[in-house]
């Protein structure tokens, strides 16, 4: 399956984040005097971009200097939080490096800032392994729009059908979708009926081998 690659999300895909990026948020806004829910959370954070999320939450476009503030801001808190707390879903450095010993390209896209996926790569160790590394600061457009998995794609010089996705948010599914992939759903963070029809779904890394990938692919 050398032509093939597997590109993963990483906030709910890689590590179960969610909790501490609430918990970050829960902060942060308690600081403006704003107090959201776990399930407008769910709704309005998970898989979103800060950009989104200031917007809703705000009531207001948040950009430039303002923007990168409060992000720095935001994402400095869950930094904080999360730096001792580092652990990968069940399996998934198993599967990983499973799918590198199949000789699979691979590639991380996620919403998040780089210096988040520069902490949880420094803990986890698979960054030398990863042919293709992409965060928020590294696209114009986020998602739902497909462009952070096209740049993949180009990155690991691999068409888009020949590329499976990872992701467990509703925008991120439909981003690998609309970038024309095949998508595996990681409910970590949403049930199956919340996110767009996937290829497969898993609760864990468990949950899944080479030979499921293979399957993946094989379908039309």
């Amino acid at each position: 399956m050398s032509n093939k690659a597997v590109i993963f999300d990483m906030d709910g895909v890689i590590c179960h984040t969610n909790p501490y990026h609430s918990k970050a948020f829960q902060v942060f806004f308690a600081k403006r005097g704003l107090h959201p829910t776990e399930e407008e959370f769910s709704q309005h954070m998970y898989g979103k971009s800060n950009s989104y999320i200031f917007r809703h939450f705000l009531g207001r476009e948040v950009l430039g200097d303002e923007f990168a503030a409060l992000e720095e801001e935001k994402e400095g808190l869950f930094r904080e939080i999360y730096a001792e707390k580092v652990t990968p879903i069940t399996g998934f450095m198993e599967f990983f490096n499973d799918l590198k010993t199949e000789g699979l390209k691979t590639g991380v896209a996620t919403s998040a800032p780089y210096a988040n996926l520069a902490l949880i790569m420094s803990k986890l160790g698979f960054e030398p392994k990863m042919e293709s590394i992409l965060a928020s600061e590294h696209v114009t457009n986020h998602k739902p729009d497909p462009e952070i998995y096209l740049k993949s794609a180009s990155n690991l010089e691999t068409p888009p059908s020949q590329c499976l996705v990872f992701e467990d948010s509703h925008s991120g599914v439909s981003a690998a979708l609309n970038a024309g992939m095949r998508v595996v759903g990681v409910l970590s963070s949403h049930t199956r009926d919340e996110l767009p029809p996937c290829s497969y779904y898993i609760n864990d890394y468990q949950d899944v081998d080479i030979k499921l990938v293979e399957r993946i692919f094989a379908k039309r």
